[in-house]
């Protein structure tokens, strides 16, 4: 068995149970793409079982912690039914659910979407590469399904020095879904949608919009970089259990006139073809200003805008970004107000996005209430030993009445 043996000190985060080792971390040692080796402390001490990337960073993520563990099919097939069975550990009101989360269900690189009767993954390192037939396999039988889908084709992959690859991987189907979501449907293309297809990770948000829609009954609500409208729907939602929904106007802006077209799909799939309901194909930024410029207004705004930091090497021009969208919104945002900002890069944590936005309200002349924090739905766990996991920060902003 190859072995990658660690320079003084820097076995510190394997001790702790972290699953990264960086190339910067290692004084000798190599293993061909997604091999398992033995890391060991610059002393010879056993660390984990890993596999390598030669061409990323993260030179080996960690598959096990025990020394004695067998690194072979039963392995993995026994790490994706523990994957699959923690999903029931939380109420998921959905159809739509992530079964493997990478490094918190320890199988780093490997996502995993159930919709419906469909699965779909993608294999994101070299070591998930190396294993997909068993892996491929193991979800079939973990879930009872028939159908996987690939969706290898997320930029990570090419830091790992692989190339994309799309496609039926066990069965085949219809690669357009509708999924149930709460008391709504959404409908979706696993094949040419974001990420696996759909946004599951904004669940819980979305749900928690429309509560707020039902006890504010908004009257104007703009909801950014909108996609597929699911905030849209969840906002008409709420506002039809309230009896709000007469008179009420929703602007939804993206800059993708398919996803726009699929969210005015999802709008009438849920019975809301008559709501008084416009989509923007339109720069979020440029269509802000211009609304400030016009003397709009909005008692309810929604930012949910794409990665802008994949890395923490990204997070300062990122900040910038973030802080004119918030900046712009909250100029936009009535006294009372709600304003729900998101980011969902992994080199912004939750502290700097709470500072970005704050001095976006300074450079704005609005003070607001934090009243919540939101994040991943719980299908997309953050664990203790990986707190990188933490990738979707969310602020429910109340603007202060004048």
């Amino acid at each position: 068995m190859k072995a990658l043996r660690l320079r003084p000190g820097k076995e510190r985060s394997l001790l702790r149970r972290h699953p990264w080792v960086f190339e910067s971390a290692i004084a000798k040692g190599s293993g061909d793409a997604g091999e398992t080796v033995r890391i060991e402390s610059h002393e010879g001490q056993f660390l984990a079982w890993a596999s390598t990337s030669p061409a990323s960073k993260i030179r080996a993520r960690a598959w096990s912690f025990q020394e004695t563990q067998r690194i072979d099919a039963a392995f993995f097939q026994e790490r994706v039914q523990r994957a699959v069975a923690a999903r029931g550990l939380f109420d998921l009101q959905s159809d739509g659910v992530r079964l493997v989360h990478g490094e918190a269900d320890g199988l780093p690189g490997l996502i995993v979407d159930r919709y419906g009767d469909t699965l779909v993954a993608q294999f994101l390192s070299a070591g998930v590469e190396r294993w997909k037939a068993v892996l491929a396999d193991a979800l079939l039988a973990a879930t009872g399904l028939a159908k996987l889908y690939e969706r290898s084709d997320a930029s990570g992959r090419e830091r790992e020095g692989l190339k994309p690859v799309t496609g039926w991987l066990r069965g085949e189907g219809d690669t357009a879904q509708v999924i149930r979501e709460h008391d709504w449907r959404l409908s979706l293309d696993i094949a040419t949608g974001h990420k696996t297809g759909f946004y599951l990770d904004q669940r819980d948000s979305r749900q928690r919009f429309a509560e707020m829609a039902k006890h504010r009954r908004f009257r104007r609500v703009l909801n950014c970089f909108c996609y597929t409208g699911g905030f849209t729907v969840a906002a008409l939602a709420g506002l039809k259990a309230s009896g709000a929904i007469e008179g009420a106007e929703l602007t939804s802006i993206d800059s993708s006139l398919p996803a726009l077209e699929r969210a005015r799909a999802n709008l009438a799939l849920n019975g809301f073809e008559g709501a008084n309901a416009q989509f923007l194909d339109a720069d979020v930024n440029a269509t802000l200003r211009r609304f400030i410029e016009e003397g709009c207004s909005f008692d309810a705004i929604v930012l949910d805008p794409p990665k802008f930091a994949p890395t923490v090497a990204h997070a300062e021009r990122a900040a910038r970004a973030y802080k004119d969208i918030n900046r712009l919104a909250l100029k936009l945002l009535e006294p009372g107000g709600v304003l729900l900002t998101f980011s969902c890069s992994g080199g912004i944590g939750a502290d700097l996005f709470h500072k970005i936005v704050a001095s976006a309200g300074i450079d704005a002349g609005v003070d607001g209430y934090i009243s919540e924090r939101l994040g991943a739905a719980p299908d997309h766990p953050m664990t203790i030993e990986f707190p990188e996991g933490e990738y979707l920060k969310g602020l429910v902003v109340v603007r202060k009445p004048l």
